[in-house]
């Protein structure tokens, strides 16, 4: 497999982990966004950071949506994820462009700059689960560590990086998740943290030529890791003709009449995959012919 994330547990089960690689989702997104390297580095983040947090739920139709709203020039960022590994986002500004930071590296806080990040959880409630922190320093793996422990009050270290040649292609992407269980001794949890003190950065491990395995090897060897299963990731839109049809319902029949009486073709683009659904003035009428049968039949 190519992209994958892996499962482990450590220290008799006081240790969670997750760690990933990613190259192929954050190439893939680049193509159909046509991102700039500072946009494809924030969002390739984030879509890393989206793949892990999604396999940890639970349910085959659980859905987790990270939502990032900031003042920065990217504009924001959406990635959703489901318990299968699958993977989807995009940015509102894919074009941003701006300086390397002061150490020579893309500057994706300045990207992002203040904001808010939102975690959506769909686990099958009457309402969905949103979770909601500031950003802390908008390179979003700090961020969503602050989320871990501010809103799911479980004390987390989350690793992401991605890495651009000079010819705007992805040269690494992958991170990482620790997260410490409830009673996690004192022992424990210092020589853990001394460990990961001395990771210099993801993107280093990966140039190393780190699988996930070894880069969980490498951070909870000497704590008895176990892998327990293996995932493979990967980007994915599910989209389709009949779901946007469902979104055009839902602005409302008058609405749709108001489209009809144009008589022009309305397209519909799909911010995830830029897939492009055309409906034209017959189109619309079906569906609102299908939308008033519906109702009657209900009504029966």
């Amino acid at each position: 497999m190519s992209d994958y994330i892996v499962r482990a547990m450590a220290a008799n089960s006081q240790i969670r982990a997750f760690a990933a690689t990613t190259k192929d989702i954050v190439e893939e997104a680049k193509n159909i966004h046509n991102t700039s390297p500072v946009a494809t580095v924030a969002l390739g983040r984030l879509l890393t950071g989206g793949a892990m947090m999604g396999v940890m739920m639970k349910g085959d139709k659980d859905v987790l949506t990270l939502q990032i709203e900031c003042n920065g020039p990217i504009g924001g960022l959406v990635v959703t994820s489901d318990s299968k590994g699958n993977v989807k986002g995009y940015v509102n500004n894919p074009d941003v462009m701006l300086p390397p930071n002061a150490k020579g590296q893309i500057d994706v806080a300045k990207a992002l700059d203040l904001g808010v990040l939102s975690v959506i959880k769909e686990i099958g409630l009457k309402e969905p689960y949103v979770g909601q922190t500031i950003l802390v320093t908008s390179e979003i793996a700090e961020d969503l560590t602050y989320y871990f422990m501010e809103s799911e009050q479980v004390p987390s270290s989350v690793g992401l990086g991605v890495l651009m040649n000079k010819d705007n292609t992805v040269r690494q992407a992958g991170g990482f998740i620790i997260q410490l269980m409830p009673d996690t001794s004192d022992e424990i949890i210092d020589k853990l943290e001394e460990k990961i003190k001395s990771i210099t950065s993801v993107t280093a491990m990966l140039e190393e030529e780190k699988t996930p395995e070894m880069i969980l090897e490498y951070i909870l060897g000497d704590f008895g890791l176990e892998i327990t299963e293996t995932i493979p990731t990967g980007y994915h839109c599910n989209c389709s003709r009949e779901r946007v049809e469902k979104a055009l319902i839902s602005i409302g029949k008058n609405e749709l009449k108001e489209m009809i009486k144009e008589g022009k073709d309305e397209e519909v683009n799909c911010h995830f995959c830029n897939k492009k659904y055309v409906f034209t003035t017959q189109d619309l009428k079906n569906i609102v012919t299908k939308e008033i049968l519906s109702k009657v039949k209900i009504i029966e």
